[in-house]
């Protein structure tokens, strides 16, 4: 089975966790941690900043390691390396995603999370 290895950032601010809707693939439109694959040679710091100024255009501060997830999707086995992360800017633009919320912690449930980042989920509100 094919192995992917990703990064994701749990940005928090005022309470609150951004989440992103994804706009294409197998998954099109579940919501996931904004973050993605981890290139060779990188940290998974490293791959987090790259990635999140990839994605949303805006700088962040990896501030604590929260979890390894690992997961057997369909077709591939994923570990999801999870970080907070907060913004050093506050401009944020979607250049991937088709929608993003800001969601308290009571507010987690109500998106439809990709199975992966249910795992985080449960860390989070613990």
């Amino acid at each position: 089975m094919k192995h992917i290895e990703v990064v994701a950032a749990i940005i928090r601010k005022d309470d609150k966790i951004f989440a992103t809707q994804r706009g294409y693939g197998d998954f099109k439109d579940w919501w996931e941690f904004p973050g993605g694959k981890m290139e060779p040679g990188e940290t998974p710091e490293e791959a987090l900043k790259r990635e999140i100024l990839e994605e949303l255009s805006t700088d962040i501060s990896v501030d604590e390691f929260i979890c390894t997830v690992e997961y057997d999707y369909p077709r591939f086995h994923l570990t999801m390396h999870c970080y907070f992360c907060s913004l050093l800017t506050e401009a944020l633009h979607l250049n991937e995603h088709e929608a993003a919320k800001w969601l308290s912690k009571d507010e987690l449930n109500s998106v439809k999370w990709l199975p992966a980042d249910l795992e985080v989920i449960e860390k989070i509100e613990e």
